[in-house]
């Protein structure tokens, strides 16, 4: 029986094989079953090409077109020419092109390319690629425009105009307002063809994001080919407790339409609340010469040195005025006495000793020429308070940027001979604070060589419009000491200079 049911069993699955292999018994030959591959995946989003065309945008000279570098495509365009509505042409590969998701057509699509805008490519299966395109304006430095009813050719007369201002990626524009303007400086005044300004506004204002005020200077540098030796001394300030340094920013000037290349705009030395705060009863001084004073100028003499009283406007009938010479020379009358370095009843009942060593350390590092004695010597005091140096100022021919002196070589004493350093240094305590200060200020070095590179950097484009208009670079312009044929010369002898400089110094301060 169960011999049977197997041999039925093989029977049956015999037949199922047969069925099979005949087609289910249908007569006719098998076809393979053909199974489609997937589909290939769209090719990968890319923006190919990327330019602005004239014929799009006829404000430009010509075709800008830009570089790709890993996922950023950039350009600079060559002129001063508002970049804040253009219309690229670009060729990419995928089904869309767009910016903060609205879609771009090339050719048709406008945008403001002042900052640096992200254009997203799309393909069919939703894979997105982001590319940064990034329009250098010009040189890449604020644009002031001014302009003029009559040229500037006077320091003491104001002519009038206006101000604008485009801050570009870094800081708020200023929309056209009413300014006064007229030369200032002494050589560089009267001796640089390129011309320094001081421009007084309608109103106050805050530029390049420096607290607002009216009066703001155009240091030309002309003298200083790296154009950073002032901003170098302010950087210094800054790290210092001086009670105010000044600040400055870097800008492009038209004048009238003209460019008249890179100026360094800073704050003035004057009274405010927002700059040297004397208050409604302090003085602003300055250390100068008689052949420097104006004919209103209102000055006293001290046994060592002429004292100009810059703020406030006196007359010498004036009670203040009796006050604050008096003050001083009694300063100056301490100072000098034997009993000088006496800590209560010494000239530090009368000095802010750690203004005193700032403005020396940072004067005797630049070896700031000027610092010695002659001019640019600031100091303040308000009645109740103690003399305070500073605030520091005039460094264009610091950091060995002088023919005339020794202030050429980084090597050797040089502020440390004004007449008051030099006699606080023969107190023990004024000369280990500042062999305190110094190596304070010297372990900062290497951050301060990378900003003066990084100024250097962010300059390249200014420097080299600056120098295509005056034609300074190469060329003896009084008083260098030395002349290189390019600015990355320029920069690197500052750096190698202020290193020596350093080093010198470490070495003299210790052994005070």
């Amino acid at each position: 029986m169960s011999n049977i049911r197997l041999l039925g069993s093989s029977l049956i699955f015999a037949g199922f094989i047969g069925l099979s292999a005949c087609g289910g018994g249908s007569g006719g030959a098998s076809e393979p079953v053909t199974v489609a591959p997937p589909p290939p995946p769209p090719p990968a989003p890319v923006l190919e090409t990327f330019s602005l065309l004239k014929e799009n945008n006829p404000e430009l000279e010509g075709d800008i077109e830009f570089v790709l570098e890993g996922d950023t495509f950039s350009a600079r365009s060559p002129t001063d020419l508002s970049v804040a509505s253009l219309t690229p042409s670009f060729s990419f590969t995928g089904t869309e092109v767009s910016v903060d998701g609205a879609e771009q057509t090339s050719g048709e699509s406008s945008h403001d390319f002042t900052p640096i805008l992200n254009y997203t490519v799309s393909n069919e299966s939703g894979t997105t690629k982001t590319y940064q395109v990034d329009l250098t304006r010009f040189t890449g430095l604020p644009i002031i425009y001014l302009t003029t009813e009559s040229p500037v050719v006077s320091k003491e007369d104001y002519v009038n105009g206006t101000f604008r201002l485009e801050g570009g990626r870094e800081y708020d524009s200023v929309d056209e307002m009413a300014m006064e303007i007229r030369g200032r400086g002494n050589s560089t005044w009267f001796v640089h063809p390129k011309k320094p300004y001081q421009m007084k506004l309608e109103s106050k204002r805050d530029l390049f994001g420096m607290l607002e005020d009216k009066k703001w200077l155009f240091l030309a540098e002309y003298s200083d080919k790296t154009l950073v030796r002032n901003h170098l001394a302010f950087a210094l300030g800054h790290r210092t407790t001086l009670t105010w340094t000044p600040s400055g920013h870097f800008a492009e000037v038209f004048v009238n339409g003209e460019h008249d290349g890179f100026y360094h705009i800073t704050e003035k030395v004057e009274d405010g609340s927002n700059r040297v705060d004397i208050g409604d009863t302090g003085f602003l001084l300055e250390i100068d010469q008689p052949d420097r004073l104006d004919p209103d100028d209102v000055s006293f003499q001290t046994p060592t040195y002429l004292i100009n009283i810059k703020e406030p406007g006196l007359a010498y009938s004036d009670p203040e005025f009796a006050q604050v010479r008096q003050h001083i020379n009694e300063f100056e009358t301490v100072l000098f006495s034997n009993a000088f370095a006496d800590p209560t009843n010494g000239y530090r009942a009368y000095a802010d000793v750690d203004s005193f060593i700032d403005w020396f350390l940072v004067n005797e590092i630049a070896k700031n020429v000027d610092a010695q004695w002659y001019s640019s010597i600031f100091l303040h005091w308000i009645p109740g308070e103690k003399i305070r140096m500073g605030p520091i100022w005039d460094f264009d021919l610091g950091f060995g940027n002088v023919d005339y002196a020794d202030a050429t070589y980084p090597e050797g004493w040089w502020v440390r001979w004004n007449t008051w350093i030099d006699r606080m240094l023969e107190d023990p305590y004024f000369a280990q604070r500042v062999k305190e200060r110094y190596a304070d200020i010297d372990s900062q070095r290497p951050e301060i060589k990378a900003e003066i590179n990084a100024w250097a950097e962010h300059l390249s484009l200014s420097q080299t419009e600056n120098d295509s208009i005056w034609q300074t670079m190469g060329t003896y312009v009084w008083p260098n000491p030395v002349v290189y044929d390019t600015y990355e010369e320029e920069v690197e002898h500052l750096i190698e200079w202020l290193d020596t400089r350093m080093d010198w110094l470490a070495e003299a301060i210790d052994g005070l």
